[in-house]
């Protein structure tokens, strides 16, 4: 079976940046499972996988704008201090979740000054180039459920 929309499939996948440094990887746990076609995963690894099997191994290389986007400018700031009220110790790498004129948000703290916080409302990941090696260990039909929630469903999902 190869992979196509409505699929659930299976995946290893290393991730590294253009430096070679693992960002993240499923080699030594459980798989990525994820149905195919749901943007369940970033698009631009998505749409190198069509049509690949079970046992295929394939390198992908994704651009910010497949991935998780451009760098925005836009999205860091710096707040005035007193915006975080309750909270008694700010430091670097905090991440908070702000309400946007979009719903929610999650924020990180890239820098801590007497007066001002700057957070950054970017993904980790925005602007960087992706190195995926991946490895296809499961191609299966979803359920009718899956497809219908547009996710996979695990033994935790109750809905």
């Amino acid at each position: 079976m190869k992979i196509a929309n409505d699929l659930a499939v299976g995946i290893h996948y290393t991730l590294t940046d253009d430096k070679g440094e693992t960002l993240d990887s499923s080699i030594g746990t459980e798989p990525l499972i994820y149905l195919h076609g749901y943007s369940n995963i970033i698009p631009g690894l998505e749409s190198e996988l069509d049509g690949l099997a079970v046992g295929d191994k394939k390198a992908v290389q994704v651009q910010p704008a497949d991935g998780y986007g451009e760098f925005d400018e836009s999205l860091v700031q710096d707040v005035p201090r007193e915006m975080f009220t309750g909270v008694e110790s700010i430091e670097v790498g905090m991440a908070f979740e702000v309400d946007g004129p979009d719903g929610h948000h999650l924020v990180e703290v890239t820098k801590v000054a007497e007066e001002t916080i700057t957070i950054d409302g970017n993904h980790a990941l925005a602007g960087k180039v992706l190195n995926f090696d991946v490895e296809v260990v499961e191609v299966r039909a979803a359920t009718a459920e899956e497809i219908e929630h547009g996710h996979i469903h695990s033994e935790e999902c109750s809905h």
